[in-house]
Parts: C-alpha cells; sequence; structure tokens
C-alpha cells in the first residue's frame, strides 16, 4: 500500500501496537470508578433528599445518552474512518430496541390490561395467537441473538448490492434514508404485529426482576457504561490495526486502494456490518432504561441527528461523537422543556456554527488545548 494515503500516526509502527497510551488508560480508569462505583452509591445508598443523590430522572437521561454514544461511535467507524455517510443508522437502533421489546412483552405475562398471554395491542386488535416471528421470543438468549442478528443480516444484505453496484456518495446517503422511511411506514400498521404506532411499552420485568426497581436500573445502566467503554476499545483496535489503515485509505483514496490490490467492497461490508450490529446493541440497552420503543425510532430525522452527533463531536476521533451525542442530547433535554418550539433552530444553528467554525468537532478543542499546554 502506498503510504501517500495512510494517516501519519497509522505509519508509525509501536505507536499502532499500543491500544491506549497511560493518559489513555486513566481515562478509562476515571470513567470505570465513575459509572460502576460513584454512580450507582449516589443512586442506591445516598437518601433522596439528599443534594448528593442521583435521582431517577438523571439514571434514566444518563444511560439514555450512553446508548446513543454507542450509536454516535457506530456511526463514526463508517463515517469517519471509511468515509461512508449512513443517514440510516436509526433504523439498525430501532431493530435492536424491537427484538428487546418482544421478549420483554413476552415478560409482561398475564399483567396486561386484557389479562392476557398475548400482549394487550394484540387482544385489542383480536389477533389469536403470536405470529410466526414471535417465536421463542420469550427466551433472553433468542432475543438477544435476534438483536445483533436482524440489523447484521439486513445491513449485510443491503451493504453486498450496494457496494458491489458501487453507489457511493450522496446516493447511498439517500439510499439508506429510504430504506429507514420504507422500514418506519411498514412498522407503523398495525397488522405487522408490532404494535403500530404505539410500539411497545408497559414493560414490567426482565430476567425475571421487576424493570422499574431501582436495582433494576442501574444493573442496566452499569452494563450499558460497560458496553460503551467495551465499545470504544473495540473500535480503537480497529482502527489502529492493519484494517483500519485499509480503511481509512478508503475514505482518502479508493480508486488508489484498489490499484494497490485490495477489493474495497469486503472492506466496506465487513465494518457497514459492525456497525450495524453495535446499533442493534445500542438498542437494545436504550429500550429497557426508557420502557418504549415504537416507529418514531427509526424516523429519517432520527438518522440524521445521529450524524449530526458525529460531526459535532468531531469525525474521526472516536471520543468525539461520544463527545457530541452528550452534548447535543443534554442541550436537547434542557431545551425542549425550556424552549420546546426551538429546538430544531438550535440544533441548525449549532451544526452550521461548527461546520464553520469548528470543522474538526468539539474533540479538536481537547487537542488545541493539549498543542498550548
Amino acid at each position: 500500500m502506498s503510504a501517500a494515503f495512510v494517516p501519519v500516526d497509522a505509519l508509525s509502527g509501536p505507536r499502532s501496537l499500543r491500544l491506549l497510551s497511560a493518559g489513555g488508560w486513566s481515562f478509562y480508569a476515571i470513567a470505570a470508578v465513575t459509572l460502576f462505583v460513584i454512580l450507582p452509591v449516589s443512586h442506591l445508598a445516598v437518601p433522596s433528599d439528599s443534594a448528593l443523590h442521583l435521582s431517577d430522572y438523571w439514571v434514566t437521561l444518563i444511560g439514555k445518552i450512553m446508548c446513543y454514544a454507542i450509536v454516535a461511535l457506530a456511526m463514526d467507524l463508517i463515517w469517519g474512518y471509511t468515509g461512508i455517510l449512513s443517514l440510516g443508522h436509526g433504523l439498525f437502533f430501532a431493530l435492536g430496541g424491537y427484538a428487546m421489546g418482544m421478549y420483554l412483552m413476552r415478560s409482561i405475562g398475564r399483567d396486561g390490561v386484557y389479562q392476557s398471554d398475548l400482549p394487550d395491542f394484540m387482544v385489542f386488535l383480536d389477533w389469536k395467537k403470536y405470529p410466526w416471528y414471535w417465536s421463542l421470543t420469550d427466551h433472553f438468549w433468542y432475543a438477544a441473538l435476534l438483536v445483533v442478528l436482524v440489523p447484521g443480516l439486513l445491513a449485510l444484505a443491503f451493504g453486498f448490492f450496494a457496494f458491489r453496484s458501487r453507489i457511493k456518495g450522496v446516493y447511498f446517503s439517500i439510499i439508506t434514508q429510504a430504506l429507514t422511511y420504507a422500514a418506519m411506514l411498514l412498522f407503523f400498521r398495525n397488522d405487522t404485529g408490532f404494535g403500530g404506532n404505539n410500539g411497545f411499552t408497559d414493560f414490567k420485568r426482565i430476567l425475571g426482576f421487576p424493570i422499574t426497581a431501582p436495582t433494576t436500573r442501574m444493573a442496566l445502566f452499569a452494563i450499558t457504561g460497560a458496553a460503551l467503554l467495551g465499545f470504544l476499545l473495540l473500535a480503537r483496535w480497529i482502527v489502529t490495526s492493519k484494517l483500519g489503515r485499509v480503511l481509512t485509505a478508503i475514505r482518502d483514496a479508493e480508486t488508489r486502494v484498489m490499484f494497490s490490490g485490495y477489493n474495497p467492497v469486503y472492506f466496506k461490508l465487513f465494518i457497514w456490518t459492525v456497525s450495524a450490529m453495535i446499533c442493534g446493541i445500542a438498542g437494545a440497552l436504550y429500550v429497557p432504561q426508557v420502557g418504549i420503543i415504537n416507529p418514531s425510532e427509526m424516523s429519517p430525522a432520527n438518522s440524521i441527528e445521529i450524524a449530526i452527533w458525529t460531526a459535532v463531536g468531531g469525525r474521526g476521533t472516536l471520543i468525539g461523537p461520544v463527545l457530541g451525542a452528550a452534548a447535543v442530547n443534554l442541550g436537547k433535554s434542557w431545551l425542549t422543556k425550556a424552549f420546546p418550539e426551538y429546538w430544531l433552530f438550535a440544533l441548525g444553528l449549532l451544526f452550521i456554527m461548527v461546520t464553520l467554525f469548528l470543522p474538526r468537532g468539539l474533540a479538536a478543542l481537547w487537542t488545541a488545548r493539549r498543542k498550548w499546554t
């Protein structure tokens, strides 16, 4: 491979063999102590009337933001490092959520409004039995497989035909957006067996534990935090490996990669599928914490928002999209309460300002700080 289109830091052999620097591992240690010790103790052990108590609202909000950060990280792998802008990652996120939601709906049992073995929405629609694709969804292991396999197989099939046809750039983005929109319309239908526009909600338990119990909430919170840290390490390993060098080369000069003897199709297909599977896992972690999944999660606007998180944080940086997802969604949480009618304007203004004045995203602020200190 020609060195002309390989990133400088990818060429430094000893550095690429080291997964993280000492400072990076220190960050992980601090994040782990915060997520697995400080915040759980603050929520479970500190009295609710104390200023140090972490409320249920913040546990849910932080957990939700960590799920969004995982999705942004997945977007960074495909867009930031491979140069493929997807406007369909919201679909993979929602499919993972629906797969987990099917298990949670089966776990309700006869505790629903109609006290039936079927979910309430099926009873209301006069369904007599579960559709065939609901088979085995009362088993957690099977639902966990669906969480990974459904987004992964869809991405594999779609990506195979798209990349073989050399669809790229804005055309690929438009097609992924159309795919997401078509899936949203399908899931809005009541006869598909996914709850129509209401989706799945009113969950009672997960793995036999009450889903609203503080200990269950904190366990889901900790698992989400562990997943985020784990996927950061996985992404770091990918982008610093030989595979990562090829992906970056595809982003910068795909034609030269082909002339060097590599077939970009399989590299793009691999990272595209992995990115979709990561989104599915994020969706599965999101649903039990938020308590609902419906077709609006597949809205094209949500997929565009995922791209904005990545751009605001900084593409091709890994930590940048995590920061972007956190910053945008914390701002959204406040603005949609204080000034709900101005949120979309604020989001658009933020994207324009970052594009004009901070093209490398929020992560560039940390880089500049290190340069001047």
